[in-house]
């Protein structure tokens, strides 16, 4: 059978790029989503290419688990995990309440452990797999009211070497990455200022997130685990003042 991949968040943005790649290279691709409306669309653009929609809620730990165990029933092997789905909440910190706080973790962190743990107990049966993490860059710079945010995607860059430590007996890759400004929505729309700020030229697209999925998880490239690649234009290396 062709190469399994389970991404989550697979309904907008990121993931659905990352899942269309796929499918273009050929993948057999899980969408999992706890919209499903959304990822009929996600389906739709893969045109006509193999995959298939999980309804799949990440910060319940039980619809993991039966995210997981459909696969393993269905397809009995899990090539490529993808971490991708998460939140955002931006408050003043003074007012973020520990409820809010726990959404953020639970999902963009929390998830991200509990997927990867019942993926590589699939992953075992075969001694190989890659998993990839989708962190942020907002895990080494910040500004005001992300602290949930921040945290939850710093703890992303950390487990992911964890993980790879852990997993490395068993020949599965862990990385991470940490996209900079990806604009999901209006292109076209974006000015002049926001591409030329970037030493790149431009702000970023889900294709430029998804080309490196497909580099990090091919099996030839299994010299690199435990790394965060950072996509953001090279934003996070220029130095900015205000003259």
């Amino acid at each position: 059978m062709e190469e399994v991949v389970v991404i989550t968040g697979a309904g907008h943005g990121i993931g659905r790029g990352i899942a269309i790649t796929y499918a273009e290279k050929g993948s057999y691709v899980i969408l999992a989503d706890k919209n499903v409306e959304n990822c009929k669309e996600t389906l739709r653009m893969m045109k006509g290419e193999t995959g298939e929609i999980i309804k799949t809620d990440v910060s319940d730990p039980n619809s993991i688990e039966a995210l997981m165990e459909q696969v393993d029933q269905s397809y009995g092997k899990i090539d490529v995990l993808i971490n991708n789905a998460g939140v955002a909440s931006f408050k003043p910190m003074d007012e973020l309440s520990v409820s809010e706080w726990d959404t953020v973790i639970n999902t963009n962190l929390r998830s991200v452990f509990l997927c990867s743990q019942a993926a590589a107990k699939i992953m075992r049966k075969y001694r190989r797999g890659s998993i990839i993490n989708m962190a942020s860059t907002r895990a080494s710079m910040s500004e005001s009211g992300s602290e949930a945010y921040a945290a939850s995607k710093g703890g992303i860059v950390a487990l992911t070497h964890a993980l790879a430590i852990s997993l490395s007996k068993d020949h599965i890759t862990v990385n991470s990455i940490s996209p900079g400004w990806i604009e999901v929505s209006d292109y076209e729309g974006l000015r002049n200022v926001d591409h030329f700020q970037h030493p790149s030229g431009r702000v970023g697209k889900p294709s430029d997130i998804a080309r490196a999925c497909l580099y990090l998880s091919h099996p030839d490239n299994d010299f690199v685990t435990g790394e965060n690649l950072v996509i953001d234009g090279g934003m996070t290396r220029k130095m900015i003042y205000e003259h």
